[in-house]
């Protein structure tokens, strides 16, 4: 069975390209376009990776971190920041809050399949 990957990210364009760039190694996608719809997701869908934007409306990415790791299901996933955000103060507060690791957009797709498959398996 293809291990899920959970994606959250307002912008349709980047959620459709992890999509597709996960998709073609094998992995099982699932969307979300908030932090928010992304904490239902975590809580429903079998997943092993969280990929997440830091900037969105209705719950960023920093608040689904907190919110996911204090979920059963959340404690223990792998979340891969992956925002525009390059201040090394908003890496810092992603680390703190239980990040597992950081890409920056634009991403290249055979980094994004490096760390997803390091993270998830």
């Amino acid at each position: 069975m293809a291990k899920t990957v959970l994606t959250i990210d307002d912008s349709k364009a980047i959620r459709d390209m992890v999509n597709f760039t996960l998709t073609g190694v094998g992995y099982r996608v699932v969307e979300a376009e908030n932090g928010l719809e992304g904490l239902a997701k975590l809580k429903s869908e079998p997943v092993s990776l969280v990929v997440v934007d830091l900037n969105m409306p209705v719950m960023n990415g920093f608040e689904f971190i907190r919110k996911a790791r204090q979920e059963p299901k959340g404690s223990g996933v792998p979340i891969l920041m992956l925002t525009t955000e390059t201040k090394p103060e908003a890496k810092a507060e992603g680390k703190a809050l239980g990040a597992t690791g950081w890409l920056n957009k634009p991403f290249d797709a055979a980094m994004l399949v490096a760390v997803a498959r390091k993270l998830a398996g």
